[in-house]
């Protein structure tokens, strides 16, 4: 579950709605994984790297991505990370990010189960397991 947005985008979508300033959403969104937990700021400190592991590309379209309902939106396709071919660690996080390496993190949240993905296993998302929403306090 994606719940805390990055600085990045809270300031796009604040200029956005106050102000007019245009923004142009990616074409496509990135989906990762991190060992540990995203800052604010949008470091990707504990993304993983070699063992085959990539983000996922999703297309920023409304297949990957239905129409927001009571204040959140659940993802609309399965994601699936390619192969493990060694280890990644346990990872504890995902967020997403407007490209494929580097670029600016969207949002991040905990994984509801961590995962240790060794040699073989694949890493993945159904429909509807992925949701964004805004973290609400009270």
């Amino acid at each position: 579950m994606v719940t805390t947005f990055t600085t990045y985008l809270e300031n796009k979508i604040l200029d956005y709605v106050f102000g007019k300033v245009s923004y142009t959403p990616p074409a496509s969104i990135y989906v990762g994984l991190s060992a540990t937990k995203p800052t604010k700021a949008g470091a990707f400190t504990g993304e993983p790297s070699g063992s085959g592991y990539g983000r996922v590309e999703l297309t920023n379209n409304t297949t990957s991505f239905p129409l927001a309902d009571t204040g959140s939106k659940s993802v609309g396709v399965a994601i699936e990370f390619p192969e493990v071919t060694g280890s990644l660690g346990e990872l504890k996080y995902g967020f997403l990010a407007d490209a494929s390496t580097g670029g600016n993190m969207l949002g991040y949240g905990e994984l509801s189960t961590y995962k240790s993905p060794t040699d073989g296993d694949i890493v993945y998302y159904k429909v509807g397991d992925l949701i964004i929403k805004f973290k609400q306090t009270a």
